[in-house]
């Protein structure tokens, strides 16, 4: 296969899949999606690896899949990473500006000073994104570099997450000889593929609902807020199903996808459906209404679990916009109804945007990750950023990242 060098490779690695998608940087600066390829995730367990050979496998059969769509070949990769072990802090840093003018230098100072926090060795630090920047005694600064003062202070999301899982995911790519290029988290990727700037701005919580785990990401004055990870997603759901209809897993997650409804009101009672048995057994036809009945407490429950969280940390006055579903799980009928019922505010679905290509064919909440990723990476790609396998510490890459977006925008 040919080699091209302005194509970039996402590479989400989810609970129940993996999913690689390869764009081409056109003449114009805008991402041109040339290839896609999915294959079930049998290895992972809530977005941690748990088997490396069945992931290695996962990921060669989505990657052998795209890059025959693509017709290139695919060495380097953005990958996400999401699992119960990622923590999001809030940090604040000050340091002193010498000669009077901020610079990039004195950016990447502040920055430094903020992320000196306690961090326990196990862990490492995948982000620093700057909420915002403060001169002297003016505060509400997004681009520093330039003013004139004496003082740099600098508020900062700090996400960490657990050394072993961030290496496993590594050494699974490099196993399906693939390099990482950044490990990226999976709810910021999404939120590069479906949220707009007047979101961001006004206040916004994106709820990525994948097969293990649910990711949150509050947006407000156009910086992160909050980030945060939950244990519960739509294998539970699966799970949920598959014990109360009696019928095999697989046939389970077919039946919440093609006939799941979050909300019972929607569904007719004449509706039925037909349920594979177990070990062989003759299927049977139950209504529609029974499989409502197990997936709208279940989904409930999820939801009322997100508003807790954003209750926790008094988010919700900050989301105006109000909240984006995206993820495998929310493609069931009715979901962003009952969201609407739980949250109290405006509730959509999250569709990438941004790309041109096979826009058709990735036009889905289902991608909006794998999209997310190569956004992310055609934006970083110029970034000198030594790869994983090299062994440097995580935080020298974020600090290389950080100087290329100041230098970029003067």
């Amino acid at each position: 296969m040919l080699r091209s060098e302005n194509t970039v490779v996402g590479l989400d690695v989810g609970t129940t899949k993996i999913c690689a998608i390869i764009g081409q940087v056109n003449s114009e600066g805008l991402i041109d999606v040339i290839g896609l390829g999915t294959a079930p995730s049998k290895g992972l367990r809530r977005g941690v690896v748990v088997n490396i050979d069945q992931t290695v496998s996962s990921i060669r059969k989505a990657v052998d899949d795209a890059e025959l769509m693509a017709g290139c070949r695919a060495e380097t990769v953005f990958a996400g990473i999401s699992g119960g072990h990622i923590k999001g802090i809030n940090s604040h840093g000050v340091i002193a500006i010498k000669n009077r003018e901020v610079t990039a230098v004195d950016v990447a100072r502040v920055i430094d000073a903020a992320r000196a926090v306690a961090i326990p060795m196990d862990r490492e630090v995948i982000h620093i994104l700057p909420q915002e920047f403060m001169v002297d005694d003016q505060e509400g600064i997004k681009e520093p570099i330039g003013m004139a003062g004496v003082r740099l202070e600098a508020k900062v999301h700090i996400i960490t997450g657990a050394v072993s899982a961030a290496q496993n995911i590594i050494r699974c790519a490099n196993r399906s000889n693939l390099r990482v290029n950044d490990l990226i988290l999976q709810q910021m990727a999404a939120a590069e593929a479906v949220l707009s700037s007047d979101e961001k701005e006004l206040g916004v919580a994106l709820v990525d609902i994948g097969g293990g785990t649910t990711d949150i990401a509050v947006f407000s004055e156009g910086s992160i807020q909050h980030t945060s990870v939950i244990s519960v997603g739509g294998e539970q759901l699966t799970n949920d199903i598959a014990v109360g209809l009696r019928t095999p897993m697989v046939e389970a997650e077919k039946i919440k996808k093609r006939h799941g409804c979050a909300l019972g009101s929607m569904v007719s009672k004449d509706e039925t459906i037909t349920v594979p048995g177990v070990g062989g057994r003759q299927p049977r036809v139950l209504s529609r209404s029974g499989l409502a009945d197990i997936t709208e407490p279940r989904l409930e429950e999820l939801l009322g679990l997100v508003r807790r969280e954003l209750e926790r940390f008094n988010l919700l006055p900050t989301i105006a916009s109000g909240i984006v579903l995206t993820g495998g799980t929310v493609a069931i009928e009715g979901i962003c109804e009952l969201a609407e019922q739980i949250f109290d505010m405006p509730v959509r679905l999250g569709y990438p945007v941004g790309i041109s290509g096979l826009v058709d064919v990735v036009n889905s909440p289902v991608y909006a990750t794998g999209v997310g990723l190569v956004l992310w990476g055609a934006r970083n790609k110029s970034v000198d950023i030594t790869s994983y396998q090299a062994g440097n510490g995580m935080f020298d890459r974020v600090m290389g990242r950080m100087k290329q977006w100041f230098t970029e925008a003067f």
